[in-house]
């Protein structure tokens, strides 16, 4: 009977240390709209989250059509993620569809947002990630939402978006690096559609499209002469295609203006794992040097 009184002692401190120890939460699981929000949640998550996205690796996020697995991911998930700003047409169908009680969680609250004329109407651009200070709100937003769901993991949440920002931080730099002493004049470039907006305001680099903010939408034909005449009398050298969208029209135009290749850009998807830009840091730099060797050619 001596035996457990003189362990006692020993076991007592560990007891009562495991016992004051915060209780870590059950890995959340989170559903996210598509692959580059998909990348910063899993950044601001780390090892607390298990990230499903919804649209895949060049996949659309205008013309996504969801499936019946996509619904039951969705009935799953604990948190939801969207940008918002009406990129995701197709989430309210899928929330009825799915049966999911929950609210889905708008990221890009809080930016400050542009809008353009469209059809005769005026209209917001979604495309807010393609600007790494836009994607700090997203950040903020993000641990937010999921300190709210999991306040055991709130510490480590705050954490990897304070060392986050400081990456996002850095891409801003970084493309400041490559454009700040680029004259206006070879900042212009053709691209897909109307989705560089805000990444053309941070670093005032214009960019000419055939369709508007949405694949979805069709460039008439003389919305297509205009721009082919616009190109010309800019000068504008250089297009790109999107890793999401169809290049034939802006192949057209470019075969119109005599506009070179500068090669694909990633806009709305990241890239599989062995592609260019699997992560939405290489996503962005690969850009910036896309299109920074583009204008240096074109010089």
């Amino acid at each position: 009977m001596l035996a457990p009184r003189l362990l006692l002692p020993v076991a007592l401190p560990a007891l009562l240390a495991f016992s004051a120890m915060p209780a870590s939460a059950e890995t959340l699981n989170v559903v996210a709209s598509f692959t580059v929000l998909a990348d910063v949640v899993s950044k601001v998550g780390g090892d607390h989250v298990k990230v499903t996205t919804l649209v895949g690796p060049n996949g659309d996020p205008h013309e996504f059509e969801p499936s019946p697995t996509d619904a039951k991911h969705l009935k799953a998930a604990q948190v939801t993620f969207v940008s918002g700003e009406g990129l995701e047409g197709w989430m309210d169908r899928l929330i009825a569809a799915s049966g999911y009680k929950g609210t889905p969680v708008a990221v890009s609250d809080s930016v400050n947002t542009r809008t353009m004329e469209e059809d005769g109407q005026t209209v917001t651009d979604p495309h807010v990630w393609n600007s790494p200070v836009n994607v700090k709100i997203w950040v903020a937003n993000i641990e937010k939402a999921l300190s709210a769901a999991d306040p055991a993991d709130a510490a480590a949440f705050k954490a990897n978006a304070e060392r986050y920002t400081k990456t996002l931080d850095k891409l801003d730099a970084y493309a400041h690096s490559k454009f700040d002493a680029v004259p206006d004049d070879r900042r212009k470039v053709l691209t897909s559609h109307d989705a560089f907006g805000y990444f053309g305001r941070e670093y005032n680099v214009s960019f000419l499209a055939p369709v508007g903010l949405s694949t979805e939408t069709e460039a008439s034909a003389a919305d297509v002469a205009k721009l082919i005449e616009q190109i010309k009398a800019e000068h504008v050298k250089t297009y790109f295609f999107e890793n999401s969208n169809d290049p034939r029209l802006v192949k057209q135009v470019a075969k119109a203006t005599g506009a070179e290749p500068g090669g694909e850009l990633y806009v709305e998807s990241l890239s599989d794992a062995k592609g260019p830009a699997p992560t939405y840091e290489k996503m962005f730099r690969y850009n910036v040097d896309q299109i920074a060797a583009a204008m240096a050619r074109s010089s």
